[in-house]
């Protein structure tokens, strides 16, 4: 398969939003538990807007069938735990391990490119595996996270 990547679009958000409703629907058989799990999802309409409207955030294609096989969502960070810039890769889906290593390298190409510090990944959905050939490293940092709601 050959794909091709591009900056997301508005249009796209109703593709991206049936890819993630199709994996939270394999993930989670029972409709109680995918509508809970929606709730706390990084893929929602509000964040995919926020987002997507930055124009950091990338998706890939498949070049014969233009069907969409994955997508993040990045947005750059200034003067972030002691760096100038960085990009933030809040969220990676894919259909294909292929289209998750292609935008990986993509979001790493494009922190070189643009000359960032760092580019700070989700440690999730087998996105460790595709970066391992950059030689990632773990992120603990020392600060402390206090809630300011009560559903949170």
């Amino acid at each position: 398969m050959t794909l091709f990547c591009r900056v997301i679009q508005p249009e796209d958000l109703q593709n991206i939003l049936d890819l993630e409703t199709k994996k939270l629907t394999e993930a989670y058989p029972d409709e109680m538990e995918r509508m809970i799990a929606s709730w706390n999802s990084k893929h929602r309409v509000e964040a995919l807007n926020h987002y997507i409207a930055l124009g950091w955030s990338f998706l890939a294609l498949d070049k014969e069938t233009n069907q969409l096989m994955g997508y993040f969502i990045a947005q750059p960070l200034l003067f972030f735990d002691g760096h100038t810039q960085s990009l933030w890769v809040e969220h990676v889906q894919h259909n294909s391990l292929q289209a998750r290593d292609e935008l990986c390298e993509l979001a790493y190409k494009l922190g070189r490119e643009k000359n960032l510090q760092r580019v700070y990944f989700p440690n999730e959905n087998g996105v460790p595996n595709s970066v391992k050939g950059f030689k990632p490293e773990g992120w603990q940092p020392g600060t402390l996270s206090v809630k300011t709601t009560k559903g949170s």
